[in-house]
C-alpha cells in the first residue's frame, strides 16, 4: 500500500470510530433515561398498591360496620333540611382539601405545576404553598 493510502484508510478508519462511539453514547443514554423511567415507575406502582390495599381494607371496615349496627327495618337515609345548603358546602369544600391533604401525604404533587406526579424529592415548596392557603 502506498502511503497515501494507508493514511486515506487510517482516517477512514477514524471516522467509524467516532461514528461507533456517537452512536454508542446515544445508547447509554437511551438505556439511562429508560432505566430512570423504569425505577419511577415501580416506585409509583408500589405506592399505588399500597393505596390500593389501604382503601380495600377500609372498604372492608365500612361494610363490616353497618351491619352490626343495623336494626332490621331502621332507616338508614338521613334527610337534611333545605336551610343547611352553606353547611353541607362548606363541608364539600373541607373534604376537597382533605382529599388534596391525603394525596400530598401520598406522595404526589398537588400544585398546578406538577399536578398527579410522583414526588420523589422530598416536599414540594409549591404544594407546600397551595396547602398552607
Amino acid at each position: 500500500m502506498e502511503k497515501n493510502k494507508i493514511f486515506a484508510k487510517m482516517d477512514e478508519l477514524d471516522s467509524q470510530v467516532g461514528v461507533f462511539h456517537k452512536e454508542l453514547t446515544d445508547l447509554k443514554q437511551k438505556v439511562k433515561e429508560l432505566l430512570e423511567d423504569n425505577k419511577r415507575l415501580s416506585e409509583e406502582n408500589n405506592q399505588l398498591r399500597q393505596l390500593f390495599k389501604r382503601e380495600a381494607e377500609l372498604e372492608r371496615e365500612v361494610v363490616k360496620a353497618p351491619a352490626k349496627g343495623k336494626k332490621p327495618g331502621a332507616n338508614q337515609e338521613v334527610l337534611l333540611p333545605p336551610d343547611h345548603a352553606f353547611a353541607e358546602a362548606s363541608v364539600a369544600i373541607g373534604e376537597g382539601h382533605d382529599n388534596l391533604t391525603r394525596l400530598y401525604h401520598e406522595g404526589f404533587h398537588i400544585c398546578n405545576v406538577y399536578y398527579g406526579h410522583l414526588r420523589t424529592e422530598g416536599d414540594c415548596l409549591f404544594c407546600l404553598s397551595f396547602l398552607n392557603k
